[in-house]
């Protein structure tokens, strides 16, 4: 539920803080209502059938695509599910709380359960506005299932889309749209993962993902992606969760076919153990404008909306540098702002798994105890302003969470921070413990780990209220989170697993909780590599005053030029680089495992210690050697300051990656993941072909 009786809530919350000089810190503490945030985003419900038929009218290919290779012979009968997700407009609220009012209205793009007009009612969603909730329906499938989505444009057509005469890197045609499985290894072409194609509204098109038996279980999630509305799509909040979920159990006889799925070992305990979240973060940018179109603020910069104002995603002035800060707007977590996670228990391992929906900006989670009878409420509480609430009621020493996968993909052994960076698409898994009952804050500090490299700062995202145990609070150092976490593995492991596994997997836990029987990928070494990739991410600000060009390898995104022609079989070994600020490389399709990852002094700041000295911010990649991942945050610490003593060569870093190219042929893309940057030509096409005798790529010819 979203905003179920908030209206009356904020009242008395307002009116609370109105006379807040009266309050005692208790009374304060005690005036202060949250809205719950869900645990997990709302389930996209299976139909035993296509529920309508596509209608496959001017799906508008942006490029054609090659015929896929389907290898895939599963060993028992593929399982067939169907789906049915909407994109349409959502009227609804967004939660507020720096506004007089509480919350502002709102009309923005978004997915949602699909349900057949001929039926009266749909009794998987509630639209009421007061309860709509701004987060994609949750997608769960398993290896070895084929899912069919039928996705359904019901967005009215835009007057804005007329014939593009210009760059297709102009942002343009907002309403066109299509589906993306980021992180999932499926086929990229035909009605696949194919981000090529553009449904047009009132169209609706089936996509068929033939998940292989072997797939990774993980969390991996799913957004639009046509080329010049990515961005705009994604801020409305067109993301969603997607869980691959598995059963398979490590092997006693080892080998890379032998690894299981962490899920095996992470099975919930009813009341107890590995109870599971899903949290979805996103940076919904909505703004009011005025008669002119331009966007109404606050003197001090802040987005605002009026009595009557609806706000609305739907330009990209709203994009760039330093304007997600300066909007004020809140990051939303299941499409919830600035509310409450309830039920976490002292000593209670949960998993979460966190996924950045958002489009451009930074989070950098970390969770502190808050003080026990806050002086200051949360109403009215600005988002620039939740830097001096966490300074002053967030108190506590930083919360220890313990990774075990990153991007989907199961770590080779857990791994321990107190700040956890998240680039746009990355996702994290996490094993939490609360030691001490009480309200943890959600915080975002980001330090200079961002696109803009802006002054750092703190954003208060929400509360974790943390019910007592019987055995009381317990010891909350790092140290002994870490032996908790442990001995409650251990004990999974034991429970769930046949002895001569079980103590297989226990061997590993007690080295330091080493994961390797549930990695999904063998590692890539270096007499293995076939090929070699370079790539640089730029933005040119100089060729024309006032411009910028948006460029991987110095040339924009061009659709009919293919950069990149890799044979079926082949394993590379990847460059990346920035010329101009840092920038998320995605790469669809196949993951790549981080060989070494060297600072701007030649110094590998990837390993499990990582190196004295360095950047502080480099602590994001403390631990990155040899993980399986999909996005990646290239950085450069040159920003185009004058001032500056670096420029664009001293202040480059160089990441090394390998990746394969499995089974799959055919066309697809990478891109920087920062979505306006993606939809301005920061992308290039790629296309993994058939070998030729000698393993280099074949062209088809008829």
């Amino acid at each position: 539920m979203r905003y179920q009786g908030f209206k009356p809530a904020f009242a008395r919350l307002f009116a609370a803080a109105q006379g807040a000089a009266l309050l005692s810190w208790g009374a304060c503490a005690a005036a202060e209502e949250l809205p719950a945030i869900p645990s997990q985003p709302p389930l996209l419900s299976p139909t035993s059938e296509a529920a309508a038929k596509p209608k496959h009218g001017p799906l508008q290919l942006q490029n054609f695509m090659a015929l896929p290779v389907q290898p895939d012979r599963p060993s028992r009968p593929r399982q067939t599910v169907n789906m049915d997700l909407e994109i349409r407009y959502l009227d609804g609220v967004m939660r507020n709380p720096s506004a007089e009012q509480g919350e502002d209205h709102v009309r923005l793009r978004g997915y949602r359960q699909w349900c057949d007009p001929d039926k009266k009612s749909c009794p998987q969603r509630n639209d009421a506005a007061e309860t709509l909730q701004f987060v994609a329906p949750r997608i769960e499938a398993r290896p070895g299932q084929t899912v069919r989505v039928t996705l359904h444009n019901n967005l009215p057509d835009d007057p804005s889309c007329v014939s593009q005469g210009g760059s297709a890197n102009t942002p343009h045609c907002f309403n066109g749209s299509n589906l993306h499985t980021h992180g999932l290894w499926v086929n990229p072409a035909g009605n696949s993962d194919n981000v090529m194609i553009n449904i047009q509204p009132g169209v609706a098109f089936q996509y068929e993902y033939n998940i292989p038996q072997e797939h990774p279980a993980g969390t991996y999630w799913y957004h639009t992606h046509v080329h010049g509305s990515t961005a705009l799509q994604v801020s409305s909040g067109m993301a969603g969760a997607l869980i691959i979920r598995g059963d398979r159990q490590p092997q006693a006889g080892g080998g890379e076919n032998g690894h299981g799925d962490l899920d095996t070992l992470l099975k919930p305990v009813k009341g107890g153990a590995f109870q599971e979240r899903t949290l979805v973060f996103q940076q919904i940018q909505y703004a009011c404008r005025d008669q002119d179109g331009k966007v109404k603020t606050y003197p001090d910069e802040r987005y605002r909306c009026d009595a009557g104002d609806v706000g609305k995603i739907d330009g990209y002035d709203l994009f760039g540098p330093g304007r997600w800060e300066k909007s004020g707007r809140y990051t939303s977590i299941n499409g919830m702002v600035m509310g409450k996670l309830p039920d976490a228990a002292v000593g209670q391992v949960q998993r979460w798994r966190m996924i950045h929906g958002g489009v451009r900006d930074t989070i950098a989670l970390e969770l502190r105890l808050r003080r026990p009878h806050p002086a200051r409420t949360l109403v009215g509480l600005t988002a620039e302003k939740s830097q001096d609430y966490v300074a002053q009621e967030c108190t506590g020493d930083p919360l220890p969470l313990t990774l075990v996968a990153a991007d989907g993909l199961t770590l080779g052994q857990a791994m321990q921070k107190t700040r956890v960076v998240f680039q746009p698409g990355y996702r994290w898994d996490a094993l939490m413990v609360f030691p001490k009952s009480g309200d943890y804050c959600l915080i975002n500090r980001v330090q200079s780990s961002n696109v803009d490299r802006v002054t750092p700062y703190t954003r208060l995202l929400g509360i974790v209220h943390v019910k007592p145990a019987a055995a009381g609070n317990m010891d909350g150092s790092p140290a002994a989170i870490e032996r908790h976490v442990k001995a409650q593995l251990i004990k999974a492991a034991r429970r769930n697993y046949p002895s001569a596994v079980a103590k297989l997997v226990v061997a590993d836990l007690e080295r330091d909780i080493k994961l390797t029987r549930f990695v999904p990928h063998a590692d890539i070494l270096a007499n293995e590599v076939t090929g070699r990739q370079r790539l640089a991410f730029n933005i040119d600000t100089t060729s024309v005053p006032g411009a910028s060009f948006y460029q991987v390898d110095g040339k924009p995104y061009d659709g009919s030029r293919m950069d990149r022609v890799l044979p079926l079989g082949g394993v590379d070994e990847w460059t990346l680089t920035s010329d101009f600020v840092s920038h998320p490389f995605h790469i669809h399709v196949n993951p790549f495992q981080i060989v070494k990852i060297l600072d701007n002094k030649g110094r590998d700041v990837s390993g499990p210690q990582g190196v004295p000295g360095a950047d502080e911010d480099d602590e994001q990649y403390r631990g990155m050697k040899g993980m399986w991942k999909d996005t990646l945050w290239i950085k450069n610490l040159y920003s185009g300051d004058p001032n500056s003593s670096l420029n664009k060569d001293t202040g480059k870093y160089t990441f090394i990656v390998r990746t394969r190219y499995e089974r799959y042929i055919g066309d697809f893309v990478l891109h920087c993941h920062i979505l306006d940057h993606e939809d301005q030509g920061m992308m290039q096409n790629v296309r993994i072909a058939l070998p030729d005798e000698k393993g280099n790529p074949t062209s088809g010819h008829h």
